[in-house]
């Protein structure tokens, strides 16, 4: 396992093929400041052109919070033009994670509020263990959810549910945050980390290649209607069709071994 800091307060471990983003600002339960913001959007930039990572999974150094969303002390000394110079920045850490083209997981547990849960939401995928409080409050304390919130939550759960979570700004623990589909896996107290990265390990065994094209069928087909998804789908295929892995795969298949993919 190998390990790279991004600023102070980000770090990236390697296993293997699978990468590891640790917000780890534990003084603020990860509360995202400006300078954490640049750190998530610049590993996310050194993931995404890592060709050798085939699953990304979120996690957090700290033992009662996932990430409990922006850090309002910082917001609260910025003057109307420093906050205006900042959204840029703030946009890029969930775009970051947002944008990474293979599958990502988010490992949760106690407090994923507001940007935090919208980092998770950001991920493919979420696990989570009995401790976590998800929800987005923002109208709680006068603005919006600005880091995808307002798009992504209705992905997963429908308009009506996004907006009645979103106006209430109330918070779910873990069972009914499972129940109604805003977390993916849920998992015995202490374990989001162990099991999200257990499952990236399994996906990581797969075509590196078919992977991220089908992460990019799935997100540019989403919301299109079928005949249109249809085409995402197909060019997604042939972009993986006539690749090495494709034919490294069917051979493997056929010599009943395990495969070696060229990953291109």
């Amino acid at each position: 396992m190998s390990e790279e800091r991004f600023g102070e307060f980000v770090l990236v471990r390697r296993h293997e093929y699978v990468a590891e983003l640790v917000l780890d600002r534990p003084k603020a339960m990860n509360a995202v400041s400006t300078a954490m913001a640049g750190s998530i959007a610049e590993a996310c930039a050194a993931l995404a052109a890592d060709r050798d990572v085939r699953v990304t999974v979120v996690t957090s150094s700290h033992e009662r919070a996932f990430c409990v969303g922006a850090d309002l002390k910082e917001r609260n000394s910025l003057t109307d033009a420093e906050l205006v110079r900042q959204r840029p920045l703030a946009r890029a850490a969930y775009t970051g994670v947002l944008e990474l083209p293979m599958p990502t997981i988010a490992a949760v547990h106690g407090f994923a509020l507001g940007g935090g849960f919208e980092l998770a939401l950001s991920c493919d995928l979420i696990v989570a263990d009995g401790t976590a409080v998800v929800g987005l409050p923002e109208v709680s304390v006068g603005v919006i959810p600005g880091g995808g919130g307002t798009q992504l939550l209705p992905r997963r759960v429908g308009a009506a549910r996004a907006a009645e979570l979103i106006f209430t700004a109330r918070r779910l623990p873990a069972p009914e945050a499972a129940e109604l589909g805003l977390v993916d896996v849920l998992v015995e107290t202490a374990q989001d980390r162990d099991e999200a990265l257990a499952l990236a390990t399994r996906i990581a065994a797969n075509s590196p290649i078919g992977l991220r094209a089908a992460k990019r069928a799935l997100r540019l087909g989403h919301g299109l209607d079928l005949r249109a998804g249809l085409e995402v789908e197909d060019a997604a295929w042939r972009s993986v069709a006539f690749s090495a892995d494709r034919a490294e795969g069917v051979a493997a298949f056929n010599e009943k071994r395990k495969p070696e993919w060229p990953g291109e």
